[in-house]
């Protein structure tokens, strides 16, 4: 009798799950977001005049982890292509790869998927559109480095006649505008609106095609922006322009995060993270508003081996990164040329730097800002007690976030790949 109740319990679990799913899907991938990187944004966050660590958006969201590996003839260690590729198609491949199996072969996507069904679909990233983590979401290639082929692939692969996206936002001139071809022009010749700047996005004409290109590659640092919120941005001008009856997919993905790991700049990071929180603070609302949306959030791997302490000393102070008046990049820039360097980094760093601090900027005899970036960073790291392992990836799990209609399927431990597979039977079970 037990084993009876226990099946017909279960039946009907699986009933409700598949009469109610999301009419809107909102995938979002912090690129490089490992757990160090929300634990420590919480600490950046954090009102030092309350007793409390106050959580975040992230604690609010957390449902879950994930395992990143791609294909085993790869290894542990995953990119962003594979990972994106998981996440996109379900399919574990070797890194590198856009949109294809380890034979590359073709594989859909989840928001192809949404597309052939007549949804509307759109990508909104603060790297260039046609990188790793959106091109596996939009279109199938063996290289991530083909990047020309795969901007053309974004006018040339139809869905059922159709554009796969239909809004695509984020940077990447030099690829779009180039001498063998102007496929901006050809978006434009195909009705889509096309905007240069993020300003432009409040006058475009709402749920109509859009392509906006804010940058010859990625899009400045958070740092560095006029409009520091530039992901908010991105994300609500992207949703005013799918929204619809037939509902739609849309891929948001703060791509930054990960190039500050790379780069070991703990303070472009938090800057990065802070963007990527203020969107997921206004699409926590957006879901209480509409409830037949499902918003997903995860990374596709940590980068870096960020530590939140570092030389055996029990302490971390972001404090010293909350005065960051630009980008660790953008001060190594203007160093090059600055005869009082000291001067010029006490201003934009937002405090006073120490006679050693000075003379570690002093010393540098180069007309690249690398080093100066480097230097910058490394008071930083001083400043903070802020550790790195690798300027690489890690192979650790990251966490998984969800809210709305359908988001108790992303509980628990789960490989990257089952996130794509419940996201699959979601869009096929739509009523």
């Amino acid at each position: 009798m037990k084993q009876i109740a226990t099946l017909l319990l279960a039946l009907l679990c699986h009933s409700a799950l598949a009469t109610y799913s999301p009419k809107n899907i909102i995938m979002i991938v912090g690129d490089g977001m490992g757990p160090s990187y929300t634990t420590a944004y919480r600490m950046y966050a954090d009102d030092p005049s309350t007793p409390e660590v106050e959580t975040t958006v992230f604690d609010r969201l957390l449902v879950g982890m994930a395992s990143t590996h791609p294909d085993m003839d790869t290894g542990y260690v995953t990119d962003s292509a594979a990972s994106a590729t998981a996440l996109a198609t379900g399919v574990k491949t070797y890194n590198g790869a856009i949109g294809v199996d380890a034979n590359k072969n073709p594989v859909q996507s989840v928001l192809q998927l949404a597309k052939e069904q007549g949804r509307k679909t759109g990508i909104a990233v603060t790297s260039q559109v046609n990188h790793a983590t959106p091109a596996s979401f939009g279109t199938h290639n063996e290289s991530r480095q083909n990047y020309d082929q795969i901007a053309d692939s974004y006018f040339d692969e139809k869905t059922n006649g159709q554009f796969v996206l239909d809004v695509i936002l984020g940077g990447g001139w030099k690829y779009f505008i180039r001498e063998d071809r102007n496929l901006v022009e050809q978006f434009k010749a195909a009705g889509y609106q096309y905007v240069d700047e993020l300003t432009q996005l409040d006058t475009v004409k709402a749920g109509t095609p859009l392509l906006g290109l804010f940058a010859d590659s990625g899009m400045p640092w958070a740092l560095d922006s006029a409009n520091q919120m530039r992901l908010p941005t991105l994300t609500k001008s992207a949703i005013r322009q799918l929204e619809n009856e037939q509902g739609y997919f849309l891929l948001i993905e703060a791509s930054q995060i990960d190039w500050a790991g790379h780069g070991n700049d703990i303070g472009s990071a938090m800057a990065e993270m802070h963007d990527l929180a203020v969107t997921l603070e206004w699409l926590e609302q957006y879901i209480v508003k509409n409830p037949d949306t499902l918003l997903v959030a995860t990374a596709d791997h940590s980068t870096g081996g960020l530590s939140i302490g570092a030389n055996g000393n029990y302490s971390w102070s972001p404090k010293w990164l909350k005065n960051l008046k630009a980008s660790p990049a953008e001060i190594g820039a203007q160093l090059i040329a600055t005869k009082d360097r000291g001067v010029l980094a006490t201003d934009l760093l937002g405090f006073e730097l120490t006679l050693e601090e000075i003379s570690s900027l002093s010393v540098i005899e180069s007309d690249k800002p690398r080093p100066f970036h480097n230097a910058i960073s490394k008071i930083l790291d001083s400043r903070t007690n802020t550790g790195w392992t690798t300027s690489g990836h890690t192979g650790v799990d990251v966490q998984i976030f969800a809210k709305g209609l359908g988001s108790e399927r992303f509980r628990g431990h789960l490989d990257n790949t089952r996130i794509a597979q419940n996201l699959f039977e979601l869009l096929k079970d739509k009523k």
